[in-house]
């Protein structure tokens, strides 16, 4: 069974940055594939990035559009955690993030695009005012 925790959530202003964390426990095997998503009210939920990776070797990173280069996925292997880095932060940023592991399809490139993963964190809020 994986869990997986986040925080790091919180109220900035418009350019502002905050790092997210997910704490992983129980997700024993390799390669590895997480990623994060988030959800406003009224809109769908959407990937936000997503890595694979295998120790220190990352076989992919992606981004959706909005926030290639402002965002940054990471991970530290030895703390079991994800990060996300969100840089100049904007209004549109506003909504719950939630971490996502354990690709429910043939590719973690796939599960991400729809959203189809086997564990899911409760979610931070971030909140960005203009």
């Amino acid at each position: 069974q994986v869990q997986l925790v986040e925080s790091g959530g919180g109220s900035v202003q418009a350019g502002g940055s905050l790092r997210l964390s997910c704490a992983a426990s129980g997700y024993t095997t390799s390669p590895k594939c997480m990623a994060w998503f988030r959800q406003s009210p009224g809109k769908e939920r959407e990937g936000v990035a997503d890595i694979y990776f295998n120790g220190d070797t990352i076989y992919h990173e992606y981004y959706t559009d909005s926030v290639k280069g402002r965002f940054t996925i990471s991970r530290d292997n030895g703390k079991n955690t994800l990060y996300l880095q969100m840089n100049n932060l904007k209004p549109e940023d506003t909504a719950l993030y939630f971490c996502a592991a354990v690709p429910n399809l043939s590719t973690c490139f796939e599960s991400w695009t729809s959203g189809n993963f086997l564990y899911w964190g409760q979610g931070t809020q971030v909140t960005v005012s203009s």
